[in-house]
């Protein structure tokens, strides 16, 4: 249960740092390139968020398995599925991101 808690105060940080950047970013300002640029710690930071986002892909198996084994409702599934599409399509964003990052340090 800690590592679970650890992981939503990751979690939500992640998205607090995000969503700043992005609130930011629309009226003209934006973050220092510690994050976005292609610096240590901005790949640092991208492995961090790449490694968060696999433990949710793996969390949200998880969680599909348990409702399967608890016997869910029909409808629960639909649930199920679209966290894991988004949590896929999240992954893939920052994999990509990551290596954006990386081939602009050549």
């Amino acid at each position: 249960m800690i590592v679970f808690r650890r992981f939503l105060d990751d979690y939500f940080s992640i998205s607090d740092v995000s969503s700043t950047s992005l609130s930011l970013s629309l009226f003209g300002f934006g973050l220092p390139n510690i994050i976005s640029g292609n610096s240590n710690t901005a790949i640092g930071f991208s492995l961090f968020v790449v490694a968060m986002a696999a433990f949710n892909l793996v969390i949200d198996f998880d969680i599909i398995e348990q409702s399967a084994d608890e016997g869910a409702p029909k409808y629960m599934e639909h649930f199920g599925s679209m966290a894991l599409t988004i949590t896929l399509v999240w992954l893939y964003i920052e994999i990509l991101r990551l290596l954006m990052k990386l081939n602009s340090r050549r």
